[in-house]
């Protein structure tokens, strides 16, 4: 939990109404301690105030999230029960004494409070998160999916709804493999999975075997050809890709997907020309399809035809459409190419200079990416503790 969030639902001093002055400083002291972060103070102006009206619900609320600041989640449960017993509905009290209560390893307790938020509250993606995370810890990882669905829908670029939703189906989808593994552990799904995982995790050769295991079993399974073929292809033996990728098109001949793959590994082969004959029949069966138009101009360079090259390249670029894509870089920087081999350096100049903008763009987006997960595993890590 963040302090962010804490301030968000904690009450000022408008809460009080009718209240002496007294009161109301103190309470405003505690409020003003609290957002600068000191948080003792805090808690000692909430406590006097709760002294001073017994009864005033939100000086116990906020005494419970400065508690759960402090990560003291005994005391914080103690004042914000205190405050749902004298205001049984008030915004965020049961979400944070749910927080608390997962704290202290209370999980039947934290649901509880969970769901009674949800309940006053259906909206809150955050109690919604929690409650996920809360059935995450209970080891029921199926609710939980189900649940960070929900709070996904409702925030749906909340990175740590996002976080936590991941995690929730990964571990669904590692208990549905070892029950397969348990039901057949000769099955060919199983030398799939196994070679799946394998790729992932870069080892080629062993993602290889487990490909050609199930292929021996299922040999004309759609789709197993293919991905020994991407195998091979990462692992840098192009001819061993390419005849995967040929025994995927024996079984499906309009596969436009194994059809793709096999032109450019052909043209990384240095064959343009099957590579070209290839990529018009993917053209053919999904127009405007701009990697493809891409690599088409790659092959026709290759060959030395620069005005279809030209052509089928800047085809690539207007089917990119506005979004900045790889493809579309790399269709500015073989025009580039292409250009000043057709001696027309002008037009090379140009293309050369969109790719450097776009690349530009390109790395300064990535740079603000990669600060930007470095700030929320840094947050994670700081509410972890």
């Amino acid at each position: 939990m963040t302090f962010g969030l804490a301030g968000a639902l904690m009450f000022t001093v408008s809460a009080l109404g009718q209240t002496n002055s007294e009161t109301k400083k103190t309470f405003n002291q505690g409020t003003e301690a609290m957002r600068s972060g000191a948080l003792e103070d805090a808690a000692n102006d909430f406590l006097k105030v709760t002294t001073l009206e017994p009864s005033f619900a939100p000086a116990y609320f906020n005494l419970g999230l400065v508690r759960l600041l402090q990560r003291q989640p005994g005391n914080a449960i103690e004042a914000l029960n205190k405050s749902i017993s004298l205001q049984p509905r008030q915004r965020g009290a049961h979400m944070f004494l749910g927080i608390a209560y997962y704290r202290k390893n209370d999980y039947p307790k934290a649901l509880t409070a969970l769901k009674k938020e949800i309940q006053f509250d259906p909206p809150n993606a955050t109690a919604m998160m929690w409650l996920g995370v809360v059935q995450l810890a209970q080891g029921d990882a199926p609710a939980a999916s189900a649940t960070l669905d929900k709070a996904a829908e409702l925030k749906p670029n909340d990175v740590d709804i996002l976080y936590h939703r991941g995690r929730a189906h990964m571990l669904v989808s590692k208990a549905s493999y070892e029950q397969m593994f348990h039901t057949d552990p000769n099955s060919w799904r199983v030398h799939e999975v196994l070679a799946q995982s394998y790729l992932e995790a870069d080892r080629y050769d062993d993602a290889i075997a487990e490909f050609r295991l199930a292929i021996t079993e299922r040999p004309e399974e759609p789709g197993l050809h293919e991905e020994l073929g991407d195998a091979y292809w990462k692992h840098v033996q192009l001819a061993e890709a390419e005849e995967a990728f040929r025994e995927e098109l024996k079984l499906d001949p309009e596969d436009s997907s194994a059809m793709y793959k096999l032109a450019v590994v052909s043209l990384e082969h240095s064959e343009p020309e099957v590579s070209k004959n290839l990529l018009a029949q993917v053209i053919s069966l999904e127009p405007h399809f701009a990697d493809a138009e891409y690599q088409l101009g790659r092959a026709e360079a290759q060959l030395g035809d620069m005005d279809a090259a030209i052509g089928d390249l800047t085809k690539a670029i207007a089917d990119s459409g506005e979004k900045d894509t790889e493809t579309l870089r790399q269709s500015y920087y073989q025009l580039a190419q292409v250009y000043r081999r057709a001696q027309r350096p002008e037009e090379s100049r140009q293309a050369l200079e969109t790719f450097l903008r776009l690349k530009k763009k390109a790395d300064e987006d990535q740079a603000q990416k990669l600060a930007e997960k470095l700030k929320v595993s840094e947050e994670q890590r700081s509410n972890q503790n």
